[in-house]
């Protein structure tokens, strides 16, 4: 049974808007341009498939696409390994979902809890599957301003918790790359109806979320710089590292670091002083 393929060709549409025939090494084909990138039969040529079969993947209606069809159609529309990814994700044949048993709470990874607990002189903070937290330190709480509790979701912090929007000043960057991030995940998760649940009710709740998510960027988790006003410490910035253990592909383990000797660092131990979060 195929997925749905709306999805697969809106994000198809949205690759080929954003580049132009000059961009795809094409030559533009002639009478009036109706679209402001490639046309769909340009596209076609680019990638070496009939312009009928193209608009078939566009419109939903092609049930089966090979693997080198893929190829082709990440090369003319000049994808990165993630779109690239996110692509065969998206038009991969998925069997319907059985019902299983309700899944236990997710635990966090020994080694990886082992590892938060002995950086405690920077915030950091475990995620889980969906970006539900499962574990963080007592500075990351004292520097996001939020308590961020084990087994609430850091997505809705970062899209209902007015702290966040007052505390990170460049929560713009910050939030529209967490829908990217929820974007590839659900293509990556088809069968996960409460991450679906979840990034629906914030498209409709929030006009940023629905905007980001219509635009169809993808991205993985990653290293990012994050710049905080905090309200006694004033300005601070991070770099945030990830951190997968290879066993436990689900949870993450994202690192506050900062510049040796940088005002940031040198603040923290104050922060820290300060703190009476006990240890989680």
């Amino acid at each position: 049974m195929p997925r749905d393929r709306a999805a697969l060709g809106a994000f198809l549409r949205s690759r080929r808007d954003r580049l132009t025939p000059s961009q795809a090494g094409i030559e533009p084909f002639p009478g009036a341009r109706r679209v402001p990138g490639l046309r769909r039969d340009e596209l076609a040529v680019a990638a070496g498939v009939s312009p009928d079969y193209y608009s078939r993947l566009e419109q939903g209606r092609q049930a089966n696409i090979s693997a080198a069809v893929l190829d082709a159609l990440a090369r003319a529309l000049r994808l990165d390994e993630v779109e690239r990814t996110h692509l065969h994700d998206q038009a991969a044949p998925t069997t319907p979902h059985r019902p299983t048993a309700p899944r236990t709470v997710q635990r966090p990874d020994p080694g990886l809890l082992r590892l938060m607990h002995t950086l405690q002189h920077v915030p950091v903070l475990l995620l889980g599957h969906r970006g539900e937290v499962l574990a963080r330190n007592a500075l990351l709480t004292e520097v996001l301003g939020s308590p961020l509790e084990p087994g609430t979701s850091f997505v809705r912090y970062m899209f209902q918790d007015a702290t966040a929007r007052e505390r990170i000043v460049n929560w713009c960057d910050f939030a529209s790359a967490t829908v990217a991030t929820m974007r590839r995940e659900t293509a990556r998760r088809p069968h996960d109806h409460r991450l679906t649940a979840l990034m629906d009710e914030l498209r409709t709740t929030d006009r940023d979320v629905a905007q980001w998510w219509d635009d169809h960027t993808v991205r993985d988790y990653a290293s990012v710089n994050k710049r905080i006003q905090h309200p006694t410490a004033g300005p601070m910035s991070f770099d945030i590292e990830i951190v997968c253990a290879p066993h436990e592909p689900d949870q993450r383990l994202v690192v506050y670091t900062t510049e040796p000797d940088s005002p940031t660092a040198r603040v923290l131990p104050i922060l820290a002083s300060w703190n009476a979060v006990p240890r989680r």
